[in-house]
């Protein structure tokens, strides 16, 4: 298909679709009855996300959603309270499951500019020892978020904060690859201090279904159960496991081209007058056009077959499907619009 007819869909780094590789290897997948733990290419998965992330065991879940659920459900008890950005995936974006599922109270605080939540912030949420109260157990972060990565001395001053409170640390490490590459560090290096890290497949990586959940092996046992609990149990899952293993294998530092394709959209878009355009860190920028047209510019662009997400400010995203001159194809469709 010729670029000019390709869809090129901005709305998120979900939407990718496997390569004919990884579907190749789907197809020939090693396969047994994952409930019983035995199917091998799960099993493979499971080691090399947790040895990538410094971890001793690893967990494969449907969706990022399920693993940072059960990641709160092994954490957390019934009245207990966790601490998490108030536009944190796990806090907003998932249902509120941790309360409905776990009896689990959020605490959320606003995120700072650089994506952090401020310490003396945290230190005021957290509840005294009083019957009155919920026990803050956790705190949740998230890494991106919103394309802005989190400065490696300040995860190191929050594993001292949370080490001194004897709180545990769980990270949503949905784009915790993104950072990765961003920073120029190992997962490990990112993941280090965490008690629990959710990683997903699904996103830049470009695997069609998956994230793993990955700590130390005494809290894979026990979130091994909150996984049947809540209809994660997967039978002969070893063909989706497939899909991440060869996103491990050759998904990761390519992601430095979405990083790439981000600031070129960045760039050309930044030259439109009518456009308020954000400064990408990695694969996410926000575009805020005139008040009331960006339903209008959402329209017109999908007739050119350029997808945009909703909104006032809307989010665009690039990832493996979406091509540099396939960025180039949209900057001059914004083009076009605001010249008309």
């Amino acid at each position: 298909m010729k670029e000019s007819m390709k869809v090129i869909d901005l709305r998120s780094d979900t939407v990718t679709l496997p390569s004919d590789a990884m579907r190749g290897v789907m197809a020939r997948a090693e396969v047994g009855d994952d409930v019983y733990g035995e199917d091998v290419t799960v099993n493979r998965l499971q080691e090399m996300a947790a040895e990538k992330l410094g971890k001793e065991a690893g967990l494969f879940l449907p969706s990022g959603t399920m693993s940072n659920l059960v990641a709160l459900l092994t954490h957390c008890g019934r009245g207990d309270e966790y601490i998490a950005g108030q536009e944190a995936h796990c806090y907003r974006w998932e249902g509120g499951g941790a309360a409905a599922l776990g009896g689990i109270q959020p605490q959320p605080l606003d995120f700072e500019a650089d994506g952090t939540l401020d310490l003396e912030k945290i230190a005021r949420a957290i509840k005294p020892a009083d019957h009155h109260h919920a026990v803050t157990r956790l705190i949740c972060l998230e890494n991106t978020t919103g394309g802005i990565v989190l400065p490696l001395d300040y995860l190191a001053k929050v594993r001292e904060f949370a080490a001194q409170r004897g709180l545990l640390l769980h990270l949503d490490g949905a784009r915790l690859a993104n950072a990765a590459v961003y920073l120029g560090v190992p997962l490990a290096e990112i993941a280090e201090g965490f008690d629990s890290v959710s990683f997903c497949l699904s996103k830049g990586l470009g695997a069609p279904v998956g994230s793993v959940l990955c700590g130390s092996r005494e809290f894979i046992e026990r979130a091994h159960r909150w996984r049947k609990v809540t209809g994660g149990g997967l039978r002969q899952a070893g063909i989706l496991a497939a899909a991440g293993i060869h996103a491990l294998e050759h998904n990761i530092d390519r992601l430095a081209d979405d990083h790439r394709n981000a600031e070129l959209l960045a760039e050309g878009l930044g030259r439109i007058g009518e456009l308020r355009v954000s400064s990408p860190r990695t694969n996410i920028l926000y575009v805020t056009p005139p008040a009331g047209t960006a339903d209008d510019l959402r329209e017109a662009l999908a007739l050119e077959g350029i997808r945009l997400g909703r909104g006032e400010t809307i989010r665009l995203v690039t990832h493996l499907d979406v091509s540099r001159e396939g960025v180039e194809r949209t900057v001059e469709a914004f083009k076009r619009y605001f010249a008309s």
